[in-house]
Formats: C-alpha cells, structure tokens, sequence
C-alpha cells in the first residue's frame, strides 16, 4: 500500500499528554513492523492512523490523503518512569477538530490493542515523504 499525504496550514498547536501505555503499545509495534511506518485502522471513527519514528498522523476516511491532526515532538526522555504519559504536541490541520481530537484519545488505544495479536506487521506498504511547504 502506498498513502501520499498532504498537510494543510496548521490552524492549532497545543502541548497535551499520551498515556504511557499508548505510547510504549505504539512504539513497540512499530519495532515489529519491517518498512518503519505503523499503518492503524481505527474503524470506529473512520480514521487510519500512520505512526512513524517521528510523528502520529491521522487522516479521516472522507478526507483520504489529508492530514487532520498529526502528534509529533514526544519527549519521552523526560519522563522518570516508562509508566509515566509521554508529552506531545497536537497539531491541528481543520478548524474545530476538539471532539475529533477527544474521541481519538480514546480510539486510538483500543485500534492499537487490535493490532497486538496480529502475527505479522511488515508488508509492502511504504510512506513517500514529502517536504513541507
């Protein structure tokens, strides 16, 4: 599978804080996964997410290949403990994403959850980044 992505103007910024175990379950799939890049379906919202090294992005299902929301800047090197939340920044690509952005935090881990039993992760799929504008 091959997703090119595009970024709007960021409309938002805020510093928020992702659950240790979300954060430690994403980051341990994505070791399993061979090309580098966690491809999350999060069938509930209609959401795909793609996690990679440096950012977490989301891109609703009408919207196809336009970033809504992407997490990036996670400092988990300040944290004292592994069980500790990580902080991160949201940025936000729409106007009046809050709700999404609620409804994500909750998502996100039970999509993560269903990936846990899945034998194999790595694929044909790839992620082409682009520079940003």
């Amino acid at each position: 599978m091959e997703i090119t992505c595009y970024r709007e103007h960021e409309t938002g910024r805020e510093a928020r804080q992702l659950p240790a175990s979300t954060y430690n379950l994403a980051i341990t799939l994505l070791a399993r996964c061979a090309e580098g890049h966690l491809f999350v379906p999060i069938r509930s919202m209609q959401y795909m997410a793609i996690v990679d090294a440096e950012e977490f992005v989301f891109i609703d299902g009408e919207r196809k290949c336009w970033i809504d929301i992407a997490w990036k800047n996670f400092k988990p090197q300040v944290r004292e403990a592994l069980d500790q939340p990580v902080v991160y920044d949201a940025v936000y690509y729409r106007e009046e994403l809050s709700e999404i952005m609620t409804r994500l935090q909750s998502e996100f881990p039970i999509a993560l959850q269903a990936l846990v039993n899945k034998e194999k992760l790595d694929g044909p799929a790839r992620v082409i980044k682009f520079p940003q504008s």
